[in-house]
């Protein structure tokens, strides 16, 4: 059956074509397997929940009947501004249009948000954008330029607010230099989600074409019931498709976990028990409790416009795993920085098992994909990621003591993979941010990638980081392909294979230079601050052969004491090419190193505010011809603790003959992303 449904329908209808729903709402409480719910342009502000799952022959689908003129918002209009003067105007909604839930009473919070940080839920929007909420009514009427902002200018649209418990009503100051707000559109937030279903397992539903904009999901660790403006909740077999997402307060999509009530932000609220340990806790409740392929996971998310949230573009744990999240721009992602703290970045999945991500372009955020724990069978493949980083590092400034405030503990990169055992696959991407890979892991393989920044946390950022005692995470892994958990294990560092990759120098910038050079040579921080491209970071890790005399003899138990059990694991680096100054890691015997010519990586906006990009590199006429057949899973072997193969989630074996732009690579094998 087919529903129909549009805003401006004078009266509730029926349904059909010519008598359609005036709400989404009205359609999914009806809409059965197989049914279709035609959305007509408008402005639909609702927080749809879907009341029944389809099946998989049987999707239930929800269509904008026009790409992107069916509009869900989490925001209302607000009118009714009175002037105080010098552009400052305040506004009074009562509570009661809040119902049960006031974002204005909600802060932001959660374990890993940054407890300092003082951020109600709720935003003011002007012309489509949100303001900067301060604290301090001066502030409003006193505006300081946010030095954190990547948008500075805008960073003095203020506002706060207060509650008036005599009448009970939220009371807004704002600051809109000049504008009239009456005149203008000015909304706020009302509700924390778009489309959402309140129940768990609502799954096979399809959401294609719609924006989605301005809700107000809370923090989403992977501790807490991970909420976002879209969401299956727990669910399986969602496709979200060709949707415009932006202005989260939080995450726009999560494909997160469900709520666990006694472990639900554990650490932030019973805090005697380390975040690490309340995390192993909630895998292995969800491992008690039916989590498997079978009953949650297998989305797609695909040509998504996502872009201009606080926390995530898309977040989750568990409930992504067998996920496919391709052909996406992210982009924008945590520029305000009003919000801080773990869990931040254009994508930030914990336990991505067998998800790929494909042909994502992802850019502006302060970091771009974040694969923290068991990315296990993870494939990032085809990305375009670059400007991933504090706004202070992609600017054209020069150090001073001044900016070195901006050298936070996280500085950004465009791939982030944390304490997770593999087999992870990064292959045939354009990585071009300052810092292009942090790897605080193993079981990794680095193949056909072009490598514009450098690689960080080789070796260290697998410890809580105590100052006085071992602190090793141990994390788990699983049996292939599954989420059965098969070990837990804490990290020796190595098992990394780099292949056919090119790496180029880049203007390194004056901050990190210096970062670079006070912390040479020490390796016990969740950071290094490398700022040099190159595999040089690896030097000291032994190859497989030497690895392996270790192990020559009485491998049984003995009374001698060994420490081949703990110790780095082996490195693998065959045909990698190196220009621009970029460094080879000492024992690679077949590196091409360039030192004569100059490459080019230029990314450029078309046209200034359109967010389309282009790149251009004079690369392709330097690259070295490093093998006669491509790298195959059989090349690359098995991650070392889980001992599972670098291939497909159905197990298949990977020939990686197709580049970077889908070309098939033939007869004699170049470095590089490129055929």
């Amino acid at each position: 059956m087919i529903y129909y449904v549009n805003a401006s329908a004078g009266i509730p209808g029926d349904g059909t074509k010519e008598n359609p729903f005036s709400t989404i709402q009205a359609a999914a409480d009806r809409a059965l397997p197989g049914d279709e719910v035609i959305v007509l342009p408008g402005i639909y502000r609702e927080d749809v929940n879907p009341k029944h799952a389809g099946r998989p022959d049987a999707r239930i689908t929800y269509r904008s009947l026009t790409p992107l003129a069916a509009v869900i918002t989490g925001a209302d209009p607000i009118r009714n501004w009175s002037p105080e003067g010098d552009g400052v105007w305040t506004a009074r909604v009562p509570n009661d249009l809040f119902g049960d839930f006031n974002p204005y009473t909600t802060l932001v919070s959660g374990d890993w948000f940054n407890g300092t940080l003082t951020e109600h839920l709720g935003d003011i929007f002007l012309n489509d954008k949100s303001m900067y909420e301060v604290q301090d009514p001066g502030k409003v009427r006193h505006p300081e330029i946010s030095p954190a902002s990547w948008d500075p200018d805008f960073s003095v649209y203020t506002w706060t607010s207060r509650q008036d418990a005599q009448t009970n009503e939220t009371v807004f100051l704002a600051n809109f230099h000049g504008k009239n707000p009456n005149m203008e559109n000015v909304e706020i937030t009302m509700r924390p989600h778009c489309f959402y279903p309140h129940k768990e397992q609502i799954g096979y539903i399809t959401l294609s074409g719609f924006t989605v904009c301005k809700a107000c999901p809370q923090w989403a660790p992977p501790t807490a019931c991970q909420e976002g403006m879209i969401g299956p909740h727990w669910s399986k077999g969602w496709i979200i498709e060709d949707c415009e997402i932006y202005e989260a307060k939080c995450s726009g999509i999560s494909l997160g976990k469900y709520l666990q009530p006694e472990n639900d932000n554990k650490w932030l609220k019973w805090k005697y028990k380390d975040g690490t340990q309340t995390e192993r806790d909630c895998i292995m409740q969800a491992v008690n409790e039916g989590w498997s392929k079978e009953t949650v996971g297998s989305h797609i998310i695909r040509r998504c416009n996502i872009h201009d949230c606080g926390q995530t573009g898309i977040v989750g744990h568990m409930g992504g795993v067998f996920s496919l999240i391709e052909d996406n721009h992210i982009h924008h992602i945590n520029n305000k920085q009003n919000l801080g703290g773990a869990e931040i970045g254009g994508i930030k999945m914990h336990a991505a098992i067998d998800c790929i991500f494909r042909r994502n372009h992802i850019h502006h955020c302060t970091r771009g994909l974040w694969l923290d724990w068991q990315a296990q069978g993870t494939r990032v493949t085809q990305n375009f990621m670059h400007h991933n980083t504090l706004p202070k590092l992609e600017a054209d400034i020069e150090y001073s003591e001044e900016n070195e405030k901006y050298m936070l503990a996280g500085l950004g990169e465009d791939i982030f993979v944390e304490v997770s055992h593999g087999p992870t696959l990064i292959d045939n991407n354009i990585l071009l941010s300052t810092r292009s890979i942090k790897f605080a892991s193993q079981g990794g393989a680095f193949v056909h990638n072009l490598i514009g920044g450098s690689i960080v946390s080789v070796g260290i950022g697998t410890d809580n980081g105590v100052p006085g005692l071992p602190s090793p995470r141990y994390t788990p892994y699983h049996v292939p392909h599954e989420t059965a958990v098969a070990g837990f294990m804490t990290f020796l560092h190595g098992d990394v294979r780099i292949y056919n990759n090119a790496f180029v120098g880049q203007r390194v910038h004056p901050l990190l230079k210096k970062e670079e050079a006070s912390h040479a040579g020490v390796k016990n921080m969740w950071d290094d601050r490398c700022a040099t491209v190159g595999t040089h970071v690896y030097n000291g890790f032994e190859t497989f052969e030497e690895w392996d005399r270790a192990f020559d003899g009485y491998c049984g138990h003995g009374s001698r004491t060994t420490d081949r059990y703990y110790k780095h694991l082996p490195v693998w680096m065959h045909g990698n090419a190196y220009f621009n100054g970029a460094l080879v890691w000492e024992k690679e015997e077949d590196a091409y190193v360039d030192s004569e010519h100059e490459i080019r990586l230029d990314v450029t906006e078309k046209e200034a505010g359109s967010n389309l990009w282009q790149f251009s590199t004079n690369l392709s006429d330097y690259l070295p011809v490093v093998s006669e057949k491509p790298i195959s899973t059989e090349t690359l072997g098995m991650a070392f603790e889980p001992e599972q193969l670098f291939e497909e989630p159905d197990g298949t074996a990977i020939v990686f003959d197709i580049s970077y732009d889908g070309t098939k690579r033939k007869g004699r094998i170049k470095a590089g992303p490129f055929a």
